[in-house]
């Protein structure tokens, strides 16, 4: 049975930094073989066990300035110093080959993305305290207490936005958060507007 292919659904995920979002992406996308991660760009140095082209695209700021300057960005944002951004053709030229993609983007990426994709699916990941939150930041042992400090302000800075999303969920048990997030996905996948144009042949045949 042939069934036609619709484009495919663009997921945008953000969190302050602490919340578990790129631990909840990197289980969600083993648990969804068919979702990819749009990987962004940023001038930030690797991270230990950080790949480039895997988990980002490592460039000098002299390159990711030339981006912006002649608008290859779908959206860019300064975080802490570095600079982000996805690359709009990669991601046009992913989702009109039918493939669901997810954007592990801040509030600032995620209102510019709306703008030129407005049926985008928004999930907003929240700590389930401002102090379980700044106890995940001292966990990793990665931070000063000077740039745990700067990362809880912007956390709160982050949070004032979460009303621009379509979804809001709190990861306080991962499992559970994980399963949420893998129905929600699911969920997507299952409307009308994505489903009828997919299975066209299947619901012709049926009425007829």
């Amino acid at each position: 049975m042939f069934y036609r292919m619709s484009k495919g659904l663009l997921f945008i995920l953000s969190a302050p930094s602490g919340a578990g979002k790129t631990s909840l992406v990197r289980a969600l996308l083993e648990r969804e073989s068919s979702l990819y991660l749009a990987v962004s760009f940023t001038t930030r140095a690797p991270r230990s066990g950080e790949q480039d082209g895997v988990h980002y695209h490592f460039v000098e700021p002299e390159r990711f300035r030339h981006m912006v300057a002649t608008g290859e960005f779908l959206e860019h944002a300064q975080v802490f110093g570095n600079h982000y951004g996805t690359a709009e053709s990669t991601v046009r030229s992913q989702l009109e080959q039918g493939r669901d993609l997810l954007l592990e983007i801040d509030w600032q990426g995620a209102r510019q993305v709306r703008t030129r994709f407005p049926q985008a699916v928004s999930i907003f990941i929240l700590p389930p305290s401002a102090q379980a939150l700044e106890q995940r930041l001292r966990n990793r042992g990665l931070d000063s207490d000077h740039v745990i400090a700067s990362r809880m302000a912007e956390a709160h800075s982050e949070l004032l936005h979460y009303a621009e999303y379509d979804y809001l969920m709190v990861n306080d048990r991962f499992d559970t958060a994980l399963n949420d997030l893998t129905c929600l996905v699911r969920a997507e996948r299952l409307r009308h507007s994505h489903q009828a144009p997919r299975l066209g042949s299947l619901l012709a045949g049926l009425a007829g």
